[in-house]
């Protein structure tokens, strides 16, 4: 087999790569709005809702430790691959109509998730061309993104046409992550070889290793990320909800809409953090979310929902693009799985938190005060990110 540029984004382990992560992240777009509908069908409330989206986070977050030693003592391909198989698996305790069971299927998905994005996460690090890494980053994470252009909509397509069966959105979801598995074996033979440190002679520093969560130059991206993600399920999860209650019809135009603008947005923004420097980019995406957050507090009807949402996602591309290549360029290669953890741990932690911030919000303040509140959480993060500016554009933290 012939070597591939090594200055070339494109190699065929990175397009594989790029196709699993698609996959895996088209069920988890294809849950994003039939979720919260099947939880609401079974009589939650929309605390219930954030309480069923939490237990994905809990999970998640709380293995990334040993799915990050996994990756550096095992292999980043095989996390991946098992994390999208069980992640597919878990979802058919969704058949089972109560909310206890999509609060354990939710739970048992979220360990799939921490697989797929630390081994994915971890095989970019070492795939992507030293000076191209804001652009591949751009590239990754739009190829993500891109899975809310018709897996939401495709979601509500297939409940409309089903007369309301969620088990058939279940079905196909859980198809695709086992797909993406597939996609993945094909991808291990062609992933680059990453030499693993020996195993510590010392079992007390081998324990020691697992439970250190934190990796350092990992920190500040990570917050970052974070902080970019927490008004999230607001503008993914619960919009249905309130897309529902203000009498709004045909709302998959929402999702292709807000996943056209990730899809083209992450790429070309990506690219353009190389450019003008990380710490001005999250500052952008802070700015852009906040927009439209405080549209979607102050318009009722499709045409204006769509506007806030291309405002959010635009944001949320460009933020959570440029914390990816902040991330890949700090860490260090001999623990690139621990590193990676610690930063794909942001998602789901923000995920969970949001989700349990956001029904509270609802049924206290109303979804207006849910936005708005929202919308001022966005706006200190941007306060943090412009006094943290020189950090951002420095090779270390």
């Amino acid at each position: 087999m012939k070597s591939e540029n090594c200055n070339s984004i494109w190699t065929r382990a990175f397009i594989l790569l790029c196709l699993a992560q698609f996959l895996g992240y088209a069920q988890h777009a294809m849950l994003a709005p039939s979720l919260p509908l099947f939880v609401s069908h079974l009589g939650g409330s929309p605390f219930i809702v954030g309480v069923v989206l939490a237990c994905f986070a809990v999970t998640s977050v709380f293995i990334r430790p040993l799915i990050g030693h996994w990756a550096d003592r095992w292999a980043e391909s095989g996390v991946l691959i098992s994390g999208l198989f069980f992640q597919g698996l878990s979802i058919f305790l969704c058949f089972v109509p109560w909310v206890e069971a999509a609060m354990l299927a939710n739970g048992f998905r979220g360990i799939g998730w921490a697989g797929v994005n630390t081994g994915g996460y971890s095989l970019l690090a070492s795939t992507a061309p030293e000076m191209r890494r804001g652009e591949a980053s751009g590239y990754y994470s739009g190829v993500q993104g891109a899975s809310m252009l018709f897996f939401p909509a495709v979601a509500l397509w297939l409940l409309a046409a089903s007369s309301g069966d969620f088990r058939l959105v279940f079905a196909v979801s859980a198809a695709l992550s086992f797909l993406g598995a597939g996609v993945g074996l094909f991808m291990a033979r062609l992933a680059p070889r990453v030499s693993r440190p020996l195993p510590q002679s010392d079992s007390s520093v081998w324990w020691r290793e697992l439970f250190r969560f934190v990796e350092p130059d990992i920190l500040l991206p990570s917050v970052l990320l974070f902080w970019l993600n927490l008004a999230l399920p607001a503008l993914m999860n619960f919009i249905v909800l309130y897309a529902r209650a203000i009498g709004i019809e045909n709302f998959g135009l929402y999702f292709i809409a807000s996943g056209t603008t990730s899809l083209l947005a992450r790429p070309l923004l990506g690219r353009l953090s190389d450019r003008i420097g990380r710490g001005v980019s999250v500052a952008a995406g802070f700015t852009l979310q906040v927009t439209g957050l405080l549209l979607a507090a102050t318009v009722s009807n499709l045409a204006g929902i769509i506007f806030a949402g291309v405002f959010y996602m635009l944001g949320n591309a460009i933020g959570s693009s440029t914390t990816l290549a902040l991330a890949v360029e700090r860490a260090d290669p001999k623990r690139r799985g621990k590193a990676m953890a610690t930063f794909s741990v942001a998602y789901p932690l923000s995920y969970g938190i949001g989700s349990l911030l956001t029904g509270s919000a609802v049924e206290i303040t109303g979804y207006v005060g849910m936005f708005l509140l929202l919308a001022v959480i966005e706006a200190l993060g941007l306060l943090f990110t412009l006094m943290n500016s020189s950090k951002l554009n420095s090779s270390k933290v």
